[in-house]
């Protein structure tokens, strides 16, 4: 006998191993897009998923493979919610993300501390560090990368142009 319980973790699972279309080294839990798996009363598996941005155009192909996904796992009856509250964070990123992101050549998001988010009107957050030499010499080419979620970056040590996942 499968118990609700064993359903949800393998939806879960199955839903977990969908790559992000934009940054395909990631899955959606690494970006913390995938928020919760339940088995509905009228026995549906419902994924709710968080964009990272309100506009993502990401969504509609990342909602379109989580069903793929979880009726591969021999769910039938799959729905797909999106939520926008609570607001997508980068602090959702896993680790494993963060490292993912890295080893891609993109420089992962600062993390954030807990508590009150300072403010300081006129200065930026710090700048990253450059994800294939290391170094802290680099400048800001653009405020948009390859998508509105990152920045375009430049090393001024090897040289090297760089995307930055921005934190949220």
């Amino acid at each position: 006998m499968v118990t609700v319980a064993a359903d949800v973790e393998l939806a879960r699972h199955a839903a977990a191993q969908v790559l992000d279309p934009e940054v395909p080294v990631l899955t959606i839990a690494d970006l913390g897009v995938l928020r919760d798996v339940v088995v509905l009363d009228d026995g549906a598996v419902e994924v709710v998923i968080t964009p990272t941005y309100s506009g993502c155009p990401a969504m509609e192909t990342i909602a379109s493979d989580v069903l793929d996904a979880v009726r591969a796992a021999g769910f039938d009856d799959v729905r797909v919610r999106t939520v926008l509250s609570p607001a997508w964070t980068t602090d959702w990123m896993s680790d494993d993300g963060r490292r993912k992101l890295a080893e891609y050549g993109i420089a992962p998001p600062t993390t954030r501390t807990t508590g009150p988010v300072p403010l300081t009107l006129g200065s930026r957050p710090a700048a990253p560090t450059c994800p294939r030499c290391g170094s802290a010499d680099v400048r800001e080419l653009s405020h948009f990368g390859s998508t509105a979620c990152k920045s375009l970056w430049q090393c001024s040590s090897c040289r090297e142009p760089f995307d930055h996942f921005k934190a949220i």
